[in-house]
């Protein structure tokens, strides 16, 4: 069971719920693939064992066999690679690590050499298995990490997977192929048109979610007739609690401050798995 929270906007509570949900199961394998502020472990307090350089492949290239034709600019989707008259100039930071002008080079003039863009830390939170990428102040290529998280630490069995905020790509990236999704949202008019971008994105790549709304009372009633008209699952309502907010500030998780939250999380998880069937 993998089992993705994501949200169309940052700060809704995402991590909030992706973390209470996975110390109420207390098992399972939970991955923060939230890279450019990943915060899980704030609350989870991991253990962590190993700490890995994550770097993607750009080309590098070989000027005694470079004849200048172009072809791997040609082929670069992303504007990396610039070919002039008698250099060719690659852009690291564009480069999406693809691998097609090496592939497409006739003078077998590219190779491939490793361009640092972020870390992979793992280790234990009690009995859950932790992994998290953290990508490296100033660079951008998100996805890359994300999904060397998810291709080498995904957990058939259980898995929650902390995504980023918004529709970007790194977020598809981390929701796609996951058993459920778990959309997180505030009752306000941000909160209704950020989640309404969100449900499209899920909807479009053929997923089943459901919506969580965070300080439900608060705001209006514009989310939850959205989700009655859109015919949503409304998974759980969370009130605005004081302590909960001084706890965040503290590194408290929200199942240690209000115990009673647990019990529901279990319900919304099995309610999930009963759905799936």
């Amino acid at each position: 069971m993998i089992i993705a929270v994501a949200s169309g906007k940052g700060g809704t509570g995402k991590t909030t719920i992706s973390v209470s949900l996975s110390l109420s199961l207390n098992r399972g394998t939970f991955i923060d693939c939230d890279t450019e502020e990943p915060n899980a472990y704030i609350f989870m307090h991991p253990v962590i064992e190993k700490k890995d350089l994550f770097g993607i492949p750009v080309p590098e290239i070989d000027f005694d066999k470079c004849d200048y034709c172009g072809d791997c600019a040609k082929v670069c989707e992303y504007n990396a690679i610039f070919v002039g008259k008698d250099n060719v100039m690659v852009i690291n930071d564009l480069c999406h690590g693809c691998g097609a002008c090496t592939m497409f080079c006739p003078q077998k003039a590219i190779k491939e050499v490793s361009y640092p863009t972020g870390d992979i830390e793992t280790g234990n939170a009690g009995n859950i298995k932790f992994a998290m990428g953290r990508l490296h102040l100033g660079k951008a290529m998100a996805t890359p990490i994300v999904r060397y998280l998810k291709r080498n630490f995904v957990n058939q069995n259980l898995t929650i997977i902390d995504s980023p905020p918004g529709t970007s790509c790194p977020v598809i990236e981390s929701v796609q192929g996951s058993d459920f999704v778990i959309l997180v949202t505030e009752p306000t008019p941000f909160g209704l048109s950020d989640l309404e971008l969100a449900a499209g994105v899920v909807r479009e790549l053929g997923l089943p979610f459901g919506v969580i709304i965070n300080r439900s009372d608060i705001g209006d009633e514009g989310v939850e007739n959205f989700l009655r008209m859109e015919h949503i699952p409304l998974l759980m309502k969370i009130p605005f609690n004081r302590k909960v907010a001084g706890g965040y500030a503290k590194g408290v998780p929200l199942i240690e401050i209000m115990p009673e939250m647990k019990g529901k999380f279990l319900r919304m998880y099995e309610e999930i798995k009963n759905w799936k069937k």
